[in-house]
């Protein structure tokens, strides 16, 4: 199964960057050669066009502000597509996944992939650098997890000890 894990927010909005920090560190780590790992930050045109590059699981690592207490990660699996007209100097997951829907039915795509979202509730996403003390946690709780939703679609965890570096 070929798989990507996206990394999606703005460094320069708080705890938005969650998505980018939680890309880093599993950028650091070794993979099995179909899992892509992929900071996108705000480039959400840009990964829309890569999910049409044969991916069977697309992971999106992103803030997601629900209500939760701060820290809190979600596993979601987005029920429908929003149809939103997509800004690029403004792409938001929802706008990214929107527009992503509106290529693959142009292109008439025959397989589209499953798409996990797993986020974290944030504590402040004002404007500057660097994320709070609880999402930093949250950051590294998060690789786990990763391992897990990936395991349940079928790349098991044999292929990370044999991949994995220490």
């Amino acid at each position: 199964m070929k798989a990507l894990v996206a990394g999606f927010g703005n460094i320069f909005f708080g705890d938005d960057a969650y998505g980018n920090e939680v890309a880093r560190l599993l950028s650091s780590e070794s993979w099995p050669s179909d899992v892509r790992v992929v900071d996108f930050g705000i480039r959400g045109m840009h990964v829309a066009f890569d999910m049409l590059d044969g991916y069977e699981l697309v992971i999106f690592i992103d803030a997601v502000s629900r209500g939760g207490t701060p820290g809190t990660l979600y596993v979601i699996e987005p029920e429908a597509l929003t149809s939103t007209t997509p800004d690029a100097h403004a792409m938001e997951l929802h706008s990214a996944l929107a527009f992503y829907d509106g290529l693959a039915r142009d292109l008439h795509a025959d397989k589209q992939p499953k798409i996990i979202v797993i986020g974290c509730e944030p504590e402040s996403l004002h404007e500057g650098m660097g994320i709070s003390d609880t999402v930093a946690a949250a950051v590294l709780a998060t690789p786990p997890l990763v391992r897990k939703v990936l395991e349940q679609h079928g790349i098991g965890a044999q292929n990370y000890a044999t991949h994995q570096t220490h």
